[in-house]
């Protein structure tokens, strides 16, 4: 009988969850963050994208807007690895030096749009009542229209400009952040340590900024890192209208719009732009696909 006990108690510490270590809420997403290998790659990759935009000045071998009559539209070679464009000046330059705009771009827009969204819902899942009512109200008139349709009228009211793009990505990015989290604090502000908050004389402020939004972090981050690649999409977008950065700013869209007219002559100067495009977006999904998996308490697992 003894022995059956042992073995019985033997196996259910091998059974037992992993997760169940002690290393908390994020040292467990940490570590099942390091298994997941497509996370993984697009971490590194938006890691590469950041130290590309820090280094631009050491890493681009040409000034990205010094135009150069004698080398128009040629090839990639060693002396200009992506070749140059219409004016002579080196993509290669440009794509780096690009990267800045749009990280910086797509950054402040989404921090932007997270602010706003993030007070928004929390007042508005905290009081509910008239509050929700017309908060949400004024949301689902917003959603009612596209998002980059939206951001097209705000550009096209406020003018043109690396601010005035950050603005529209930001308020066209509010609904997401504002509805998400009044959903999270909705469900959580009828926890216990919310009434016991509440019991023991704690502020309304206190309790949403102090108690609610930390435990409400988790879905806020994952969504902000697939906005983020949404951001910089939105961002190209506007100045491949001609809405966004004004030339000669080597921005990644409007690379992609002058270099649209010689896809057949010189396709590298369309070709990089965009493909540096793809690899942004691509690598802020890996990550923000892989931070939901792992910040997801009801993805833990047995192992």
């Amino acid at each position: 009988m003894a022995q059956t006990d042992v073995e019985s108690t033997t196996l259910f510490a091998v059974d037992e969850p992993l997760d169940d270590l002690g290393l908390g809420l994020w040292g467990n997403a940490w570590r099942r963050l390091r298994r997941n290998r497509a996370a993984m790659a697009g971490g590194i990759g938006v890691l590469l994208l950041i130290f590309v935009a820090i280094a631009a000045p050491l890493l681009a071998p040409h000034d990205p807007i010094a135009q150069n009559y004698d080398h128009l539209l040629e090839g990639p070679s060693l002396s200009f690895p992506f070749g140059t464009d219409n004016f002579g000046r080196d993509v290669f330059s440009r794509v780096i030096y690009g990267s800045r705009i749009s990280l910086s771009v797509g950054f402040f827009g989404t921090l932007f749009g997270l602010v706003l969204g993030v007070v928004i819902g929390l007042f508005a899942g905290y009081y509910g009542g008239w509050i929700d009512s017309v908060a949400m109200r004024l949301l689902d008139i917003q959603l009612a229209f596209p998002g980059l349709l939206l951001a097209i009228a705000i550009v096209a009211v406020l003018g043109v400009g690396e601010i005035n793009v950050v603005v529209a990505i930001g308020i066209f990015s509010i609904p997401v952040f504002a509805r998400l989290l009044r959903g999270s604090i909705l469900a959580l502000k009828q926890q216990d340590f919310v009434l016991a908050a509440q019991a023991i004389g704690a502020g309304d402020l206190r309790i949403m900024f102090g108690h609610l939004l930390p435990n409400a972090l988790a879905p806020i981050i994952v969504v902000a890192t697939l906005r983020l690649g949404t951001a910089i999409l939105a961002a190209s977008s506007l100045s491949f209208l001609g809405l966004g950065i004004r030339p000669p700013s080597p921005e990644w869209g409007a690379m992609l719009a002058d270099g649209r007219q010689f896809l057949q002559l010189a396709p590298h100067v369309g070709y990089f732009p965009g493909f540096a495009i793809l690899f942004s977006v691509l690598a802020l999904n890996l990550l923000g696909d892989g931070l939901r998996d792992a910040l997801d308490p009801k993805l833990i697992r047995q192992t």
